[in-house]
């Protein structure tokens, strides 16, 4: 079998969890082929996600390197024995390999956080609000059609059996952008307004008058599956997304996430009682916004 030309994000972690565990456990690449029965070119190329590593090896590893997680080891082998393929597939030839490492992390996901501060996020998104954001210049979009099946196609995860929860921070900055127009905008707030219906949906904005957290965070996405150790922060940068899996990063941004939230209005609560709205909230600035458009 020859090697792998294109990478998966699934397939890059498994490679990287697989060398910091040989690391953490003291051996080197040859050390701990050696131990498998294996040359060490192969497990190489295994750690880079240039070929794939059969169950029955990959089981023999984790025990070489001492590790005890049975949920853990049994989450690598899943991410192993995955095909890759879902919905996305039928993309391949539309979208780049991002959209579709963005698609499957999601689909495997039990908890999505994220925060945003100048667009609503795409699970979010209408069709008319993402196409307007699409169609802007210099963009590089080559079929907005695509695009845009896509991105309606992700946020099929919300109303799925075994919804993964989702929590956004949405700063205020993002409401007052006028992607497409006033009309646009306005069906785009009550959607956020009806999404908070959504049991598995929170939604919280970020206002003006809160701390800087907001400003230093940047956007991201922390996706998180069954196994927490194998959660993935989403950076959004110009050249592209990048993926964070280091566990310390992990932990900074679910802190940042945590101060981000306790910073924000209270969540959109549809349930309350009138007289609750006194309190200022993420549905009365969202009410608000929408008086004055």
């Amino acid at each position: 079998m020859g090697l792998r030309t294109i990478i998966s994000e699934r397939q890059r972690r498994l490679g990287a969890e697989l060398k910091q565990l040989r690391e953490q456990a003291g051996f080197s690449a040859g050390e701990a082929a050696e131990q498998v029965g294996m040359g060490r070119g192969q497990l190489s190329q295994i750690e880079t996600a240039k070929t794939t590593i059969l169950t029955e090896r990959l089981r023999e590893l984790t025990a070489v390197y001492g590790c005890t997680d049975k949920a853990y080891i049994d989450a690598l082998v899943e991410m192993s024995e995955s095909t890759g393929k879902g919905w996305w597939s039928a993309y391949r030839k539309r979208m780049r390999q991002v959209s579709l490492n963005l698609a499957e992390l999601e689909a495997n996901a039990v908890k999505l956080r994220t925060h945003q501060s100048l667009f609503i996020p795409g699970l979010f998104q209408t069709p008319e609000y993402a196409q307007a954001i699409f169609a802007s210049p210099k963009l590089g979009f080559e079929s907005i059609e695509g695009a845009l099946d896509f991105r309606m196609e992700r946020q099929h995860i919300l109303t799925r059996e075994a919804p993964p929860t989702v929590h956004a921070v949405i700063h205020e900055a993002a409401l007052h952008m006028r992607f497409g127009g006033t009309e646009v905008v306005r069906a785009q707030l009550l959607r956020l307004i009806e999404l908070a219906r959504l049991p598995n949906v929170t939604i919280q904005v970020y206002p003006f008058s809160a701390q800087a957290y907001g400003a230093l965070s940047g956007n991201f996405v922390y996706v998180a599956p069954k196994v927490p150790q194998l959660s993935t922060v989403i950076l959004e940068q110009a050249t592209g997304p990048h993926y964070v899996g280091d566990r310390d990063q992990l932990a900074l941004y679910r802190s940042l996430f945590e101060r981000l939230a306790e910073n924000a209005l209270a969540p959109i609560d549809l349930s309350l009682a009138p007289e609750a709205h006194s309190v200022k909230n993420s549905l009365g600035l969202i009410q608000h916004l929408l008086y004055t458009l």
